[in-house]
């Protein structure tokens, strides 16, 4: 027959390796490195258009505006032309 401490010690140490097993489990990771994660997360939102067309939008925003501006001075300095 066992003895109680002998039967403790071996339900401590299967309870410690279902801890570690599961510990590996949780701290599996599908990237093999931060550059494949970051490059995984940049395609991500890309695909999700958080880089794109803001920028597209912006840029054509300043050139409209620079455009406008360009014509307003243009009909300015045309009215004072005799």
């Amino acid at each position: 027959m066992s003895s109680p401490s002998h039967r403790q010690a071996s339900a401590a140490a299967l309870s410690l390796e279902a801890y570690a097993e599961q510990a590996g489990v949780a701290l599996a990771c599908a990237y093999s490195s931060s550059a494949e994660f970051d490059a995984a997360l940049i395609a991500e939102r890309r695909a999700a258009g958080v880089y794109g067309p803001k920028r597209q939008r912006r840029q054509m925003l300043i050139a409209g505006a620079g455009v406008a501006a360009g014509l307003a001075v243009i009909v300015a300095a045309l009215q004072f032309i005799p």
